[in-house]
């Protein structure tokens, strides 16, 4: 693996292009980032998906080219299309909770441009082959969505991610990937029933979002650390719970997480990074990662301004490759 802190297209250049687009994901890669993510979800016919919602109304047309095909609670599932149909949808920027606005106004214009929703082998066949032309070995970091929903659905995601990443020759914790999930059952499943030889990461979210049955405040003692050591290599922690604003001055201050995280063997690699939603405490994107990288230490970042990132670290992209 590439020398910390690495550099992870959180969906792409998704402070630039709509996320999970190949367009994004081809900036990204061409601004220095070490990693892509992918979020990966099954179609009707179990082909997979690189998206980062089970839904697909907040990021596309689904609404006005399959208006009937909506179930009870009113949204449009990947799950319930075939590929061939899902290709067919023009891919946007990502609207608010209640669709009535673009969740991050000042990126890429809302319905303008033609993006499409590609599939994980095609994803991979064009990072793998920029890695070709290029020279680079720059890493996919596939997260699996919902795994205990789709298998209530008929497919076991998390199988099916395995045999294409080792179709494609990601096999061994030497190759350039880390695999991600919510689910903490599932991480364990991955190293101890399907016996996943990959790096896995175990992201931690709050109770409140109901990513899964997952406790999250529990991962983040010590006890539950000591758990996830266990079977994961690293967490994914969201960046609001590795420091706390002083009361006296506003500035940050450690949870201390990350050194207990790191004490037990792990990596920490938090989300997300982004320029135009810098948290109060921070005078600009450029001191909160760097407060992140030297006060905090942290193993690696995913952003979506990979770009903004890397000019923070001081690294130029071509100096990464």
């Amino acid at each position: 693996m590439p020398a910390s802190p690495i550099v992870i297209a959180h969906r792409g250049a998704s402070g630039y292009l709509p996320e999970h687009t190949q367009e994004a994901k081809a900036l990204a890669y061409a601004m220095g980032a070490d990693f892509l993510e992918q979020d990966v979800v099954a179609s009707r016919d179990d082909q997979l998906i690189v998206s980062h919602d089970i839904h697909l109304d907040r990021v596309s047309d689904v609404a006005s080219r399959f208006p009937d095909r909506h179930r009870d609670d009113g949204r449009f599932y990947v799950r319930d299309f075939e590929l061939q149909e899902l290709q067919t949808l023009n891919i946007h920027e990502r609207l608010n909770d209640d669709g009535s606005a673009a969740a991050f106004p000042g990126r890429f214009p809302l319905h303008k441009g033609r993006f499409r929703i590609v599939t994980l082998a095609q994803e991979i066949e064009m990072i793998q082959g920029m890695n070709r032309a290029t020279g680079r070995n720059v890493g996919i970091y596939p997260e699996i969505k919902a795994p205990a929903w789709h298998r209530a659905e008929g497919v076991d995601v998390s199988a099916l991610l395995l045999a294409m990443l080792d179709d494609y020759g990601y096999r061994s914790a030497a190759d350039p990937v880390f695999v991600q999930c919510f689910d903490a059952a599932e991480v364990r499943r991955l190293k101890n029933e399907l016996d996943c030889q990959l790096p896995l990461i175990q992201l931690i979210g709050e109770n409140s979002w109901a990513e899964s049955d997952t406790d999250y405040d529990y991962l983040r003692s010590e006890a539950g650390l000591r758990e996830i050591a266990a079977t994961a290599i690293g967490i994914g922690p969201w960046i609001g719970q590795l420091y706390t604003l002083a009361n006296i001055d506003g500035q940050p201050v450690s949870t201390g997480l990350v050194k207990l995280a790191q004490q037990l063997g792990l990596a920490v690699h938090p989300y997300t990074f982004r320029a135009d939603a810098v948290p109060p405490g921070f005078a600009s994107y450029a001191a909160l990662v760097q407060w992140f990288v030297l006060e905090l230490k942290v193993d690696g970042l995913f952003t979506d301004f990979a770009d903004k990132t890397l000019e923070a670290l001081q690294l130029r992209p071509l100096a990464r490759s």
